[in-house]
């Protein structure tokens, strides 16, 4: 049995989107638990469980789901997923779960393209209830490591990824496979397998981005304009790249709610 634990927050359009494609692309018995915070009129059917609590941390909500399925399954070996609200396969999934939960204990999204994340993410991370409950799967931020910039970070998925250092597991990585990039982090195929939206629930805007658009406004102004204009010339500035991000994350739900082979411009 495979068990899939999924976040959907203010709105309802993902859904039907992400059941179609897992509909298409696992074979074996599935089930869905989701938290639906502020889902109106979420629709029930495809959920094996559903919760609506007011937790704000994502990674809380990973964390209790994947508590409520350890005890549902009570199958050491059973599949444990866990996958973004606005993520899905675009390709058969179960053979990459045969070939490498085979070999490995964890296998997940890294997004080495957000500034050199190193952290397993929940848009897509697959194991088994046995191995979660042994390390008790942490998805909250908390460890940190120094991202391309030389800075210290950490993000969801950081204590988790200090969990497989301590256990000295070996973990594989699923990295991005887009041929073309509408964005450098948003829209991203991995291993060909797994679509993420990455600003499905969410403003279109990055780590990436800010600090993007912070040295290239400073490269602008810099010596130019008085330094009391230069907090509101960047709010603008922000405000306007962010819109146009926005734009862009719904021409490309478009293409999605309308072709089902979407993701093949990418790719």
């Amino acid at each position: 049995m495979i068990h899939i634990a999924t976040v959907h927050w203010q709105t309802d359009k993902w859904i039907g989107v992400q059941q179609s494609y897992l509909r298409k692309h696992i074979q074996s018995p599935y089930r869905i638990y989701a938290w639906l915070n502020e889902v109106p009129a979420a629709p029930m059917e495809g959920f094996h469980y559903t919760c609506s609590e007011p937790v704000i941390s994502h990674a809380v909500k990973l964390n209790l789901l994947a508590d409520i399925i350890c005890l549902s399954s009570g199958r050491d070996e059973d599949i444990l997923i866990f996958l973004d609200g606005d993520a899905f396969p675009v390709a058969n999934v179960e053979p990459l779960l045969s070939e490498k939960l085979a070999t490995h204990k964890l296998i997940a999204v890294q997004r080495l393209e957000n500034k050199g994340d190193l952290q397993p993410h929940p848009c897509f991370c697959a194991t088994t209830i046995g191995f979660w409950r042994k390390i008790k799967g942490d998805w909250k931020a908390g460890y940190t490591w120094k991202n391309k910039d030389g800075e210290v970070v950490t993000d969801v998925g950081g204590n988790l990824l200090n969990q497989l250092k301590e256990y000295h597991v070996e973990w594989h990585p699923l990295l991005r496979t887009n041929k073309r990039n509408l964005h450098p982090v948003l829209f991203g195929v991995y291993a060909d397998l797994i679509y993420h939206h990455a600003a499905g629930f969410r403003q279109a805007v990055t780590r990436l981005d800010k600090s993007g658009i912070k040295r290239r406004l400073l490269k602008r102004i810099s010596g130019a304009v008085p330094r009391p204009f230069r907090k509101r010339l960047n709010q603008i500035f922000f405000e306007k790249f962010i819109a146009e991000n926005n734009l862009l994350s719904e021409r490309v739900f478009g293409m999605i709610q309308h072709d089902t082979l979407f993701y093949k411009e990418f790719i």
